[in-house]
């Protein structure tokens, strides 16, 4: 079986190097396509969706932002597993100053060099290994400047209250990008942050195997 992966804001495949699947899983990691001027996350998710190859069983799985695209995608395909890690499947559980910077548009004012450099910063006071540090350094600084600000405004302007029928929903105790007061996951882990996906891989990829058992 297939099992489709979509990366968070800003990232790539890279992220999740530490995931494993079972032995009857496939993964096939789907490329950001460029977002057409003013488009919804909602229409971008689903002309990223025609990467997914429906004509046999799979599973997704999306990452922070791809965790919203998965919630959009669902609306339209049926997946045998739905899978979110560090996300929300509705826009009313993001932060509420998430929907506030939205409607002023204050993300518009901050120059996208900055939010990649404070993003650079950050790793320093992370828990991620060397390695793993040096590749998201790597990710932020070859990421796309233009799809980076179309991004931030599709995420803080994304209405969505449809949850998808069923679905997992992996959430950090401490993830400091959405804070999992404003959220309800199914699978919790412990003093996890936003990018457990690469230093809290050994949990997720048991969560993992057996919601992809065979």
């Amino acid at each position: 079986m297939k099992v489709y992966f979509i990366s968070g804001l800003a990232a790539d495949s890279r992220v999740f190097k530490n995931i494993r699947l079972p032995a009857h899983c496939e993964a096939v990691f789907l490329e950001w396509i460029a977002p057409l001027k003013k488009e919804s996350l909602s229409s971008y998710a689903s002309r990223l969706s025609a990467e997914i190859d429906t004509r046999e069983p799979f599973a997704i799985i999306g990452l922070s932002m791809g965790g919203m695209m998965v919630s959009e995608i669902v609306k339209q395909l049926h997946p045998v597993a739905t899978i979110l890690i560090s996300s929300v499947p509705a826009s009313n559980q993001l932060p509420f100053y998430f929907k506030a910077a939205g409607a002023l548009q204050l993300h518009k004012l901050v120059p996208v060099n900055m939010v990649k450099q404070a993003a650079k910063i950050k790793r320093v006071f992370t828990t991620e290994t060397e390695e793993d540090k040096m590749i998201l350094r790597a990710i932020i600084s070859e990421s796309d400047n233009d799809f980076i600000r179309w991004a931030m405004d599709a995420v803080l302007t994304w209405r969505n209250e449809v949850i998808p029928a069923t679905y997992i929903h992996i959430h950090g105790t401490r993830d400091e990008v959405i804070p999992i007061r404003f959220t309800k996951p199914t699978h919790t882990i412990r003093n996890a942050g936003h990018l457990m996906v690469m230093n809290r891989s050994t949990e997720i990829n048991k969560i993992l195997e057996e919601v992809l058992a065979d």
